[in-house]
């Protein structure tokens, strides 16, 4: 083994307290301390510096998202982190070296070599979690490889300032599109165009709604982007396009609710009469493609015609609460919780 263990033989971590019945809560989650583990042979001992959290963690603790498992109480909670490693045994994991992997919501994880990164230590935590991490992989092959976007056509996104979605508009203004974007106030309106570059926003609590969407969409919807489902879908499948594209990322209006909305009208006979498709997406079938995504990313954020967002909150008690202001749209891109030194 490569390196010294952790000598503070206890270290923090967040488990869930209760599975939520209802509208989450910072109480749905404890602090807790374990043990630092030593790592096995071809496992790593990660210092996580920063965590992320993304609205589809909501989904897991509803047991609908089959790939997160079944929520336990008195479990760690699951998520991804990045940070410095403090001990190896793993080939090709150096002390010292930048990692990203699903460390879960922890002070220290001890892991796979197989389970990591190696990410450029020169870069911020919250860059390898947002933008070259799931979520702009979501975005990046769920609009490119999906959606399909061409020059000119008309993109909609829904929960455009979400971790997401201000992603999946800046890169399809990289494809010549013209973007609207959905988000929760006029606030979050004012910057996807002042800031991010979108030809048009609109607050989805607008009393306008319905006529704000069809004004800000003259000549229908080429590709739609969904991260909402509900009644912002609805109002989608009235303006698409012959032969248009809706990607369907995540159901974010189900997810923080016992009892969501029912599916919108006109599934499947508007679908059928516009000849629209509508296919849902996992990032997890692209993992060959991941180095090409982050190429190419970078490249952009480089050129200046990507510009990553993130709202940082400080410490692993922050968590839980992090976790209930992006559910309930007072965040902008990727929620980060930084976990210091």
């Amino acid at each position: 083994m490569t390196g010294d263990t952790n000598t503070a033989r206890v270290s923090d971590c967040v488990v869930l307290a209760e599975v939520p019945d209802g509208p989450l809560s910072a109480e749905h989650f404890a602090l807790q301390s374990e043990e630092v583990p030593d790592p096995a042979p071809g496992e790593v001992l990660v210092r996580v510096q920063a965590i992320t959290i993304g609205a589809g963690q909501r989904a897991g603790l509803q047991g609908s998202a089959s790939y997160a498992g079944a929520p336990e109480v008195g479990v760690v909670m699951r998520g991804a982190g990045a940070g410095i490693v403090e001990a190896s045994n793993a080939d090709g994991i150096s002390v010292g070296d930048t990692v990203v992997g699903a460390t879960g919501w922890r002070r220290h994880a001890a892991m796979a070599g197989g389970e990591l990164r190696v990410a450029d230590g020169a870069l911020d935590p919250a860059l390898h979690l947002g933008v070259l991490g799931t979520n702009g992989l979501t975005a990046y092959f769920s609009l490119l490889d999906v959606g399909r976007p061409e020059a000119g056509e008309t993109v909609v996104v829904s929960a455009a300032a979400g971790s997401v979605g201000h992603i999946v508009g800046q890169i399809a203004k990289t494809q010549g599109c013209r973007v609207v974007g959905v988000a929760g106030s006029d606030e979050k309106c004012s910057l996807l165009v002042d800031e991010l570059g979108f030809d048009a926003a609109i607050n989805r609590h607008s009393p306008d709604f319905r006529a704000e969407f069809r004004a800000a969409t003259p000549d229908r919807i080429n590709v739609y982007f969904d991260n909402t489902g509900g009644e912002i879908l609805g109002s989608a499948l009235f303006r698409m396009a012959t032969f248009g594209r809706i990607v369907c990322c995540g159901a974010v209006s189900a997810y923080d609710t016992a009892s969501p909305d029912p599916s919108p009208r006109g599934i499947p006979g508007l679908l059928v009469n516009n000849q629209v498709r509508m296919q849902g997406f996992l990032v997890f079938s692209y993992t060959d493609r991941y180095d090409e995504a982050r190429t190419q990313m970078r490249e952009w954020i480089n050129a200046g015609s990507l510009v990553p967002r993130h709202v940082t909150y400080d410490g692993l008690d922050a968590a839980g609460g992090a976790f209930v202001d992006l559910l309930g749209g007072r965040t902008v891109g990727t929620t980060i919780v930084r976990l210091g030194d």
